[in-house]
């Protein structure tokens, strides 16, 4: 029997990278799951990937009333929902000082407003099962990344936006904790500048965190079962960097290595 057997899980972002790897590994842990996404072809395609105990709805995570129609939709289609996985999310290569302010809103309106609106349409569902909130942010939110600026600004807000959840789901047995990945492969296309998409998706030169590999899916997915099972239920309010100890501090390798 798997960590999440019979469990209940609406993943956003679900139809690529770290979205569709947690949907995967949900459902071979034995949950059901939905996911959200904006194209409806990726969705499709995403579907049939996962297979049997999956299921898309369109989604678009800056929309309020998109984003309550999917998630009546994923507790009507699995009967109820244990697990919120909030993942969707876009970014902008430029620093903090140049970036436009359309760039602005349109990044904090999915990376912020989306995950408070999204833990806000499941928060009734969830507290009659006493289940939890998963939010992605990124170990940007943590130290910071120049190149993303806005990025990181969303993803240290989606960091409080989780400990805040949690002192509010605490009373109705709802817990929220947070998973901070680092470089992960493949996952971070959607950060890439323009024209650059192949290579961030591929992993070269990316920087090697202490641990001595770049970061894989898999790990982000791994740690989010953990979070959604059983097993964490007297875990809630925290942060889980997913980086291999890239934020740790710097590591100085011999020439060579």
């Amino acid at each position: 029997m798997g960590m999440l057997q019979g469990k209940r899980a609406l993943i956003t972002g679900g139809t690529t990278g770290l979205g569709l790897a947690v949907a995967g590994r949900f459902l071979a842990e034995g949950a059901r799951v939905v996911i959200t996404g904006r194209d409806p072809g990726l969705g499709g395609r995403a579907e049939q990937a996962l297979g049997p105990g999956a299921r898309f709805t369109a989604a678009d995570a800056a929309d309020p009333e998109a984003v309550a129609a999917s998630v009546r939709a994923a507790a009507s289609h699995l009967g109820g929902l244990d697990v919120l996985v909030n993942n969707a999310g876009v970014g902008v290569t430029a620093r903090l000082v140049d970036t436009p302010l359309a760039d602005y809103d349109r990044v904090m309106n999915v990376n912020v407003r989306g995950y408070l609106l999204y833990a806000q349409s499941a928060y009734p569902h969830l507290a009659r099962q006493r289940g939890c909130m998963i939010h992605i942010a990124s170990d940007a939110g943590i130290w910071g990344e120049q190149a993303t600026g806005l990025y990181s600004v969303t993803k240290a807000a989606v960091v409080m936006l989780g400990k805040m959840l949690a002192l509010d789901g605490g009373p109705d047995g709802v817990r929220s904790n947070v998973l901070c990945p680092g470089d992960i492969w493949p996952g971070m296309r959607h950060m890439a500048p323009p024209g650059e998409h192949d290579r961030a998706e591929s992993g070269d030169d990316w920087p090697v965190p202490p641990i001595g590999r770049v970061g894989q899916a898999g790990d982000v997915a791994a740690a989010a079962v953990f979070y959604a099972s059983d097993q964490a239920d007297f875990i809630t309010g925290t942060t889980l960097l997913v980086d291999g100890g890239m934020t740790a501090g710097y590591l100085q390798r011999e020439r060579g290595a």
